[in-house]
């Protein structure tokens, strides 16, 4: 059996401590960095994890990461479902599925159902709130 996830929980003031203010901006104002950003590991090819920024927690895998030639680093499933949570929103004119972070509640991006086998789910990410790993 898994052992449940613990929340981890910060005021705005100890975020703001915490991370960059782009990391901020996209982590917790549910913000997107640009397509092709530098250093956003979308150009990243070593074998690794790659962890949440905003609490460390590994969240997917390079095994799992594909070049979706979207510009953000894209991953056809996460490492463990269960450190991710998801939710709709309507901040443009259609819906998207929204990702966060199941752990510190952090934006991730958005999940897409145009990736590759087997799940056919494109998780495009953005990099800036990602840490990685090389293993």
């Amino acid at each position: 059996m898994l052992s449940p996830i613990a929340v981890v929980r910060h005021t705005d003031e100890e975020w703001r401590k915490r991370l960059t203010p782009e990391q901020y901006r996209i982590a917790r104002q549910e913000g997107t960095e640009r397509a092709f950003t530098r250093g956003n590991h979308n150009d990243e090819k070593r074998r690794g994890i790659y962890s949440c920024v905003g609490c460390d927690t590994h969240q997917w895998r390079s095994e799992f990461k594909f070049d979706s030639g979207t510009g953000w680093p894209s991953f056809w499933r996460p490492l463990e479902a269960r450190t991710i949570a998801t939710n709709v929103d309507f901040k443009l004119v259609y819906p998207r599925t929204e990702v966060h972070c199941a752990v510190c509640e952090s934006h991730h991006g958005h999940v897409f159902d145009d990736g590759p086998a087997p799940t056919r789910l494109r998780y495009c990410i953005n990099g800036t709130i990602l840490k990685f790993k090389p293993i």
